[in-house]
């Protein structure tokens, strides 16, 4: 009896493991596909650079360097200047994102601003225009001659010197506020209404409400999308890359997204470019994981 009863609990274990790999399996293979690979091929380029033999005239051939390729490229001041650019973007970018956000699905989630449902709609559907045609749209509205804005506004040089920042960062803000804001009026509708209701009948106004009671419930959504607003910052690429053309401020290699690119397709040299890659990819971890532990800490 006692043999049954252990073979029936293995053969419940053994199923239950099944079960778990039949849902799982299709996700780590596909984590699998689109990130280890990638990350583990780039890797391998990272070690190997092209070298010419004689004069040239004898072909190139890929030879091992080992780390040389990532020691260029952190002695490269184009790839280290490009992160001076990402930290004032993100100085910038970031608590006008996330307060902007925060305030904007507190001010609907209070009930004072009408039409919700439709604001809610306005404020996200430009998070559903990609990256590209959202550029071409505030190029437009930047240049001169051709913008009402630049008119109206005086013939401000939006893509000239330093503006060049406050213009990317305006585009970005376009795209992800309302995308963060739905994240935020989402976890605020799951706050139990007897929480709010309790401070309200303590005296609590509607100001301190959402300062002291809303936002410490919803730290575990403002976390992940600081996180997230980072990580995205990083990788800053398509914004700057369409204004490239029009901006005397953004040059090709601007951020460190945009080094890799110009190093890959415009030196032809996929070593460097692939170590710039992996360099920013082991800054973004660590910069997730120390996010990640902060949040959790706090």
């Amino acid at each position: 009896m006692a043999v049954s009863s252990a073979a029936r609990d293995g053969r419940e274990t053994w199923r239950r493991r099944g079960a778990i790999l039949l849902f799982a399996g299709p996700f780590f293979a596909l984590f699998a596909a689109v990130i280890v690979a990638p990350l583990a091929y780039a890797v391998h380029l990272s070690l190997f650079s092209e070298k010419s033999s004689g004069l040239g005239f004898g072909g190139t051939e890929q030879v091992f360097v080992g780390l040389g390729n990532y020691l260029d490229t952190l002695k490269d001041s184009a790839f280290t200047d490009g992160f001076l650019v990402i930290l004032g973007y993100c100085l910038l970018y970031i608590p006008l994102m996330i307060g902007g956000a925060l305030g904007l699905a507190l001010l609907l989630d209070s009930g004072l601003a009408r039409a919700g449902k439709f604001f809610q709609a306005a404020l996200f559907m430009p998070h559903i225009v990609p990256g590209v045609i959202a550029g071409l749209i505030w190029l437009y509205l930047y240049l001169p001659g051709i913008s009402p804005i630049v008119e109206l506004l005086g013939e401000v040089d939006f893509l000239g010197g330093d503006n060049v920042l406050g213009a990317v960062v305006n585009i970005a803000l376009w795209e992800w506020i309302g995308y963060n804001m739905i994240i935020y009026f989402a976890a605020l509708q799951a706050i139990p209404a007897e929480v709010v209701e309790a401070a309200r009948m303590d005296g609590a106004g509607a100001v301190r409400i959402a300062l002291r009671v809303k936002v410490p419930l919803i730290r575990g959504a403002v976390v992940t999308t600081v996180l997230f607003t980072i990580i995205g910052s990083l990788q800053l690429f398509t914004e700057p890359m369409v204004l490239d053309n029009s901006s005397d401020g953004v040059v090709s290699t601007w951020t460190p997204n945009m080094y890799a690119y110009n190093q890959a397709f415009g030196n032809n040299d996929i070593g460097q470019a692939g170590a710039a890659s992996i360099i920013l990819a082991l800054l973004a971890a660590g910069l997730s994981y120390g996010v990640t532990t902060w949040g959790n800490r706090r």
